[in-house]
């Protein structure tokens, strides 16, 4: 049996073992990079069936990782993973050569499911979701510390009350 050559691209070195692990017990021949110019290496010397590539890379965009595998090596199914999701980045990474975009934390029967299901346009959806409470939550927790843990700063941008954010930073984590 020929194992499919999977790419998985992310600067988050924990995450990038586990998924790795995950997906070579599924039965993935993996090779793994943290940064934008490893991979787009990797690309131009091998061939790969499917790629998972992370949206914010410390050296470059994945969305331009996305285009340039697909430029490369048309045959690719790309996946793009994100912390930061929303509608127009989504439709970034369908337009970039992305077969589809799930955002971070995802766990790795979706990532499979979106890589290898070739007859659905979406993959089914997950057994367990986070609340919508959790992912707000996370949201505030992600802008908060890149901005340097400065309240005021994080409340201008998120659009919210500085006492508001407060109240809600004071508090525990929505369980999942």
């Amino acid at each position: 049996m020929n194992k499919k050559k999977l790419l998985i691209v992310d600067d988050d070195l924990p995450f990038r073992e586990r998924l790795s692990r995950s997906m070579e017990k599924k039965g993935f021949d993996v090779v793994s990079s943290p940064s934008f110019a490893e991979s787009l290496d990797l690309v131009n010397k091998s061939d790969f069936d499917y790629a998972v590539v992370d949206m914010r890379l410390e050296d470059g965009s994945g969305l331009e990782l996305v285009k340039q595998i697909q430029t490369t090596s048309p045959n690719t199914r790309s996946l793009l993973l994100t912390g930061y999701g929303n509608i127009a980045t989504a439709v970034a990474a369908i337009k970039s050569g992305a077969i589809d975009y799930l955002p971070k934390p995802a766990e790795i029967d979706q990532i499979y499911d979106a890589l290898t299901n070739s007859k659905e346009i979406l993959p089914p959806p997950p057994e367990n979701p986070m609340t919508a409470d959790r992912i707000r939550w996370e949201h505030i927790q992600r802008v908060f510390i890149q901005c340097n843990r400065n309240v005021s700063e994080t409340a201008r941008r998120l659009r919210m009350h500085r006492r508001t954010l407060q109240r809600i930073l004071n508090k525990h984590a929505p369980k999942e």
